[in-house]
């Protein structure tokens, strides 16, 4: 096995799942998704079929194409599904996917637009990775200052690199690069008492206790900020592509990653462009993955949001919010 590519969902977001494994069905990934979730099934997974050999209890599998599987793995864990990432990974690596040469996490509201084989490239330049919107973050800025002297008082030393600050919706690693999700997941340990516990986050859910929400607090972001600090203490290579990586800006588009909220499947474009909120390359995308192999809407449905695209861009182009 090659490649192994994990991901995490609960609720609507299986949405967002099934366009990420179109994507990368077109964009040529052959191997395993392993889809950790909590909840129920995605009623286009109705066909799956219990998979003893995952070695996971209640785990089934899902043939897309000849090439991709999906392995929905049932969880049973209280972590935010956002602070479960690294431990999911190893989870993974050492059990159904122990032959992988390479382990990818992606959310689930990700659609992947460059080939396959650039990925696999990529984390032999190091931990692959995607920075963030909200990049840079200076050496001294206040948040990295707090992440030293939080951790050093749990006798782990981190040291600067680079002002770049990653996106937590992408990570990929070798297998000589393992030991850095070890690294990640004790980091995401070690901050669980500022944040109230693994199952608080930023996003849904048990809200950040007050104190934990301050933009110079370590960790208002918690998984990502974790993530960070875990580069600051890693002392092997990382590879960082640009904010254009996820297509936060204009320039070589590895990935479109759909931010904040509403997710592509919720909007009403038309609505938003007259609002003056500019159509985004992961809108658009969504919805040019939609349909092919998995099939999560009707064709009249996926036939409208394109019009609705069409008729987007139009407005914006007389009327956009600065």
């Amino acid at each position: 096995m090659r490649s192994a590519i994990c991901t995490l969902f609960e609720s609507h977001y299986h949405y967002g799942l099934a366009v990420l494994v179109n994507s990368l069905c077109q964009q040529g990934y052959s191997g395993p998704v392993y889809a950790g979730y909590r909840g129920n099934l995605p009623f286009w997974a109705s066909s799956a079929k219990s998979n003893l050999s995952l070695g996971w209890k209640g785990a089934v599998t899902l043939s897309v194409t000849q090439d991709i599987e999906i392995h929905f793995i049932p969880l049973t864990t209280d972590y935010h599904l956002t602070n479960y990432k690294p431990d999911f990974l190893l989870e993974v690596w050492d059990g159904p996917a122990r032959e992988a040469a390479s382990m990818y996490y992606f959310d689930p509201d990700i659609t992947v637009c460059e080939k396959w084989n650039l990925f696999e490239h990529w984390t032999e330049c190091g931990i692959a990775l995607c920075e963030d919107i909200n990049s840079p973050m200076a050496a001294y800025h206040p948040r990295r200052v707090a992440w030293r002297s939080y951790f050093s008082r749990e006798n782990i030393r981190l040291t600067f690199k680079e002002a770049t600050y990653a996106n937590g919706g992408f990570v990929g690693v070798s297998r000589d690069n393992k030991a850095f999700l070890e690294l990640w997941k004790q980091i995401q340990e070690k901050m669980g008492p500022a944040i109230g516990g693994l199952s608080r986050s930023s996003l849904t859910g048990p809200a950040l206790p007050e104190e934990a929400t301050s933009y110079f607090a370590p960790f208002p972001k918690t998984d990502q900020d974790a993530l960070n600090a875990a580069i600051e203490a890693w002392e092997g290579q990382v590879s960082f592509v640009g904010k254009e990586g996820m297509g936060f800006c204009h320039g070589a588009i590895m990935m479109a990653h759909a931010i904040g909220s509403p997710k592509p499947w919720e909007k009403n474009f038309i609505l938003n462009a007259l609002k003056g909120f500019k159509l985004s390359v992961a809108d658009r995308n969504f919805w040019q993955y939609t349909g092919r192999p998995i099939s999560t809407h009707s064709p009249v449905t996926i036939k409208v949001k394109n019009m609705s695209l069409i008729a987007s861009l139009f407005l914006n182009r007389f009327y956009v919010k600065s």
